[in-house]
């Protein structure tokens, strides 16, 4: 039977989403005992303590879960003046994404992103049956002003990674503040905030939108911070009547029990979240050092990785760090050809990282075209 021609149609344009090397991939590839895993963006001080007890107190699990969350909502919400009837929880904040595309985008209609940016936001666009129109990032930003100028009467989203996956930068606090003032009314904007804690303060605040401007909603995740990628939680802030109608399309205890306590307990854990910030600021400015010293331009980091440029071919540079043990991404396969996305890690892991890099650059040098 041929399934291709039983798929719709734009079902067969995706392709499947492509994840970083596994450490057991790693070192099954190259017969490797040490591998330090940098391609995720994953949380190097492991999870939260107090999530991890929380998880612990799990006795009912042969119960369905609360499917209101409602105190998890709450507490979610007040930090931000907002009600739990601005708040949805999801399977991470990619089903948050997936059920926001479901509830309002369809076909006919055009989505304004960034290229590149987080790949399923494209993915998300066309198995809705819409047209993603993608702009080119400006510097490695978001170019708002290009964004605004591709809005059409077609146009009913706006999508802003902020800060962008894959180049870590963030937009200007100013500069989008004016670009969402000029948005039409019509239009929705979504401000998908996965590494929102760990940007300068002084970055934007997509929930001060979503009490300013109606139509905006912004995601965040407990994947990256605290340290729960494996648990799957995300959340979501909006207007009430998006909020309803996105719990129409909602899969019904889509958050598990084990998730939910994971989360309250990672809300109380405060030492976990003042380290995880520390180490990042501390060695995002070795990184960014090391990266001057060695030649290496380097993209400003808002998030808890870096995008550096290397000479040659980013899949060529990414085996040559692979077969020493450091697992990174080439950005040949993120769309941002002779980059590497690289996690930062602990104090050590990042010596290791920049140890081999420095090791390996006269060979990358040598390899690269000569330019014209």
């Amino acid at each position: 039977m041929d399934y291709v021609s039983l798929a719709r149609p734009a079902v067969r344009q995706l392709h499947s989403y492509s994840a970083g090397t596994t450490i057991d991939q790693a070192k099954r590839r190259f017969d490797l005992d040490h591998v330090i895993k940098l391609s995720s963006n994953e949380n190097p001080l492991g999870s939260s303590p107090k999530a991890l007890a929380a998880m612990a107190t799990l006795t009912d699990a042969n119960l369905y879960a609360d499917d209101d969350h409602l105190a998890l909502r709450a507490r979610l919400s007040e930090p931000y003046g907002l009600r739990i009837e601005n708040t949805i929880l999801g399977h991470g904040s990619n089903e948050i994404l997936l059920m926001f595309f479901l509830t309002f985008v369809g076909p006919g209609d055009e989505v304004v992103m960034a290229d590149p940016t987080f790949s399923l936001f494209p993915a998300d666009t066309i198995v809705t049956g819409a047209t993603p129109v993608r702009v080119p990032l400006r510097d490695g930003v978001h170019d708002l002003d290009a964004m605004f100028a591709a809005v059409t009467p077609r146009t009913k989203a706006i999508v802003v990674c902020d800060p962008n996956n894959p180049s870590a930068t963030c937009v200007d606090p100013a500069a989008f503040a004016n670009f969402a003032s000029l948005l039409p009314p019509n239009v929705l904007l979504f401000i998908d905030q996965a590494y929102r804690e760990y940007m300068p303060a002084e970055s934007v605040e997509g929930t001060d939108y979503v009490k300013s401007r109606r139509g905006t909603i912004v995601t965040r995740t407990m994947s990256k911070l605290y340290g729960l990628a494996s648990v799957r939680f995300g959340y979501g802030f909006a207007d009430q009547g998006m909020i309803d109608l996105m719990q129409r399309v909602r899969v019904p205890f889509n958050v598990s029990s084990t998730a939910a306590l994971a989360a309250m307990g990672a809300l109380d854990d405060s030492e976990f979240r003042a380290a995880t910030i520390a180490m990042n600021d501390e060695g995002k400015a070795t990184l960014e050092a090391a990266f001057r010293r060695l030649g290496l331009f380097a993209y400003p980091s808002a998030a808890n990785f870096i995008a550096v440029r290397v000479p040659g071919e980013a899949e060529a540079a990414y085996t040559d760090l692979l077969r020493r043990g450091i697992v990174v991404r080439s950005g040949d396969k993120l769309g941002m050809p002779n980059f590497l996305r690289i996690t930062i890690g602990t104090p050590e892991q990042n010596r290791e990282l920049i140890a081999a890099m420095e090791a390996e650059l006269p060979a990358w040098r040598e390899r690269a075209p000569v330019p014209a």
